[in-house]
């Protein structure tokens, strides 16, 4: 049997399952996940943060932590995420967003799913990000929306 894809999901694609704008392609991707298509990864930074998000998105990720892998922010993220923040992909303020993109990369994900358009689904930033992993050993890694990562029915089937 093949392996699912191991998608690392940040925090805000949480909360996007309740927000209007998001709120279709999160849960389809959700559903993908619980599907089997996606093997859906999370860090501590991701728990962290939802512990100030607002009930309903803590309580979404509660029902679905059963199916989630929590990794490690290990020493090799954090080093990656220095390498960023040394190259200006983002500025210190966004040290978080540079991490969730480093700790994706550092345990083998080959796609990190976010809506932060600004620091991190960010066409120039993604060729930077990238840059600087083939600098550091790592492979690249795929940043997109949830609504491109999706599949359909006819996808399910090639899948």
């Amino acid at each position: 049997m093949k392996q699912p894809m191991r998608i690392y999901a940040d925090t805000s694609v949480f909360g996007g399952v309740f927000d209007p704008e998001f709120s279709e392609a999160s849960r389809k991707f959700f559903e993908n996940a619980r599907d089997g298509m996606f093997e859906v990864i999370v860090s501590a930074l991701v728990i962290n943060e939802l512990e100030g998000a607002p009930s309903n998105v803590q309580s979404f990720f509660e029902e679905f932590a059963p199916l989630v892998t929590n990794v490690e922010v290990g020493v090799e993220a954090y080093d990656l995420q220095q390498a960023y923040l040394a190259a200006h992909v983002v500025g210190s303020k966004s040290e978080t967003d540079a991490l969730h993109v480093a700790t994706a990369t550092a345990n083998g994900c080959r796609v990190i799913v976010s809506w932060n358009f600004k620091h991190i689904v960010n066409f120039r930033r993604i060729q930077l990000y990238n840059g600087i992993n083939q600098i550091q050993g790592y492979g690249p890694i795929a940043i997109h929306t949830p609504q491109e990562v999706m599949l359909y029915e006819e996808d399910q089937e090639n899948f």
